[in-house]
């Protein structure tokens, strides 16, 4: 097979009929230019299975996460800040329409293709912020993980973004170009040869994008699959915890610590673009960490219980921070509950383009809660269904019914549990017993919502095949 250079490749673009006026072309360029200095460029940073306690920023210790740390230090971190599925590609959906995933039947990952995953991608019917922005005029690229769908229908390049050089599924190699069971690297449709540690070449592939893109507003969504299995790390920073002796979890730190560098390389690029002031970042990770299920990776989510697959805090509630300086305030904590479905509708407010009723969101725009213009909670609620596991919170109070075994996916009876998250972070105490009222309230909000859901498309998987429950 010929090997590809490692490039973007772009859709086609329409060449526009050029004005005969002079004046008016002037007009017009003045009217593009100014508009563009003012619109302010999109970037979301998703980290795959980051632990909640392993950023320097929520006390880890055993590495350091400057570039990550930097966001909350220039911008606001939203300590209660969730995603609305507990692993990768229901979060992904969710996130890119500001939709709750069941709503369209995408509950479960996606099997892969060479395993039955025919049909199962993100529904056609669905727009993301990619067509969404790029409708506004926005430059829209994608690098690193997709999983939402292989087959070309689902492709990132038929789903809003211009650009794409990354991979379809849920993992990769860190230093192959074609893996095994999952596939190639891919430049746009292409095979697409890469040399090194991948997660510094996404970095670079979203710095080139950066560079390259400066003159106009863009969109990037730089999808890392650090720090996702397979355990891959350089001999560099596999060195610099050599007194680590678990293996996973020394491995796991080198990866971690690849992710924060790679941060710092994209933030790095839009400093020397002069991009820094007119971008809005935010930065997550697309679930808690994998403790010990889910392709376990070494993580860590202390103080909070669970892992990866659960309703539990720790595999819902993640690492949420957005810099936007100039608009947002440097260094403050944001402490009411947001969720990833409000990425979308926040972009989009900041890029000038007004939210229709028709689009059926879920999340809110955040900008006016996180400037203060707003003090309510920008939820009612917040809502989790994850086959027979569920969660609704309400300000301090949150219901979950969710896994208490190791297995990969469970088909779970007990009755649902009450905490006070304010008092007990942890989930320790059970307070059903004691507040019976709140538990039926809130099981009666979260019923209503289910109602509105669609069933999953497609059963649940593990390591990309289909299971039942």
């Amino acid at each position: 097979m010929r090997r590809l250079p490692v490039t973007f490749c772009r859709a086609s673009n329409t060449v526009l009929g050029v004005a005969t006026v002079y004046g008016l072309l002037l007009a017009s360029a003045i009217v593009v230019e100014a508009s563009s200095s003012q619109t302010p460029n999109i970037v979301v940073l998703l980290a795959d299975d980051l632990g909640y306690a392993d950023i320097s920023l929520h006390g880890g210790r055993e590495v350091s996460t400057p570039n990550i740390d930097s966001l909350a230090d220039n911008g606001i971190r939203c300590s209660n800040g969730y995603v609305s599925g507990p692993y990768c590609s229901p979060t992904r959906a969710g996130l890119l329409t500001g939709r709750y995933q069941q709503r369209f039947g995408h509950e479960f990952n996606p099997a892969l293709l060479n395993q039955g995953g025919q049909g199962q991608g993100l529904a056609l019917a669905e727009k993301t912020l990619a067509d969404r922005l790029k409708a506004a005029g926005y430059t829209t690229g994608l690098v690193g993980k997709w999983h939402l769908g292989e087959e070309d229908r689902f492709h990132p390049l038929k789903r809003g973004f211009v650009e794409f050089f990354g991979f379809l599924t849920g993992s990769h190699s860190y230093f192959e170009t074609d893996d095994p069971t999952r596939g190639p690297i891919l430049g746009g449709r292409q095979r697409a040869e890469f040399k090194g540690y991948l997660t510094d070449v996404l970095a670079e592939k979203a710095a080139a994008f950066v560079e390259r893109n400066k003159q106009k507003p863009f969109f990037l969504y730089l999808a890392f699959n650090a720090v996702h299995t397979p355990m891959h790390a350089p001999d560099r920073l596999l060195q610099r915890f050599e007194r680590i002796s678990d293996m996973k979890r020394r491995t796991y730190l080198a990866m971690t610590a690849a992710l924060d560098e790679a941060v710092g390389t994209l933030l790095r690029q839009l400093r020397q673009a002069g991009l820094e002031e007119r971008t809005l970042i935010f930065f997550l990770s697309d679930n808690g960490g994998p403790t010990t299920k889910f392709a376990a990776n070494g993580s860590g989510n202390a103080p909070l219980r669970g892992s990866k697959g659960d309703t539990w805090e720790g595999g819902i509630r993640v690492p949420f921070l957005l810099q936007w300086k100039d608009h947002l305030a440097a260094g403050k904590i944001y402490e009411r509950p947001v969720i990833a479905l409000d990425i979308a509708p926040t972009a989009l407010a900041a890029a000038g383009v007004k939210l229709k009723p028709e689009w059926k969101l879920d999340g809110v725009d955040l900008l006016p809660f996180l400037q203060e213009k707003r003090k309510e909670d920008p939820h009612e609620a917040l809502f989790w269904r994850f086959g027979s596991q569920m969660a609704v919170r309400q300000g301090d109070w949150k219901l979950v019914r969710a896994s208490r075994g190791l297995k990969e996916y469970e088909d779970i009876t007990t009755e649902p549990m009450l905490f006070n998250l304010a008092a007990d972070i942890a989930e320790q105490r059970d307070l059903a017993a004691q507040s019976p009222g709140k538990a039926r309230d809130l099981q009666a909000l979260w019923d209503r919502w289910n109602r509105q859901l669609a069933a999953p498309r497609w059963p649940a998987t593990v390591g990309g095949k289909p299971v039942r429950p």
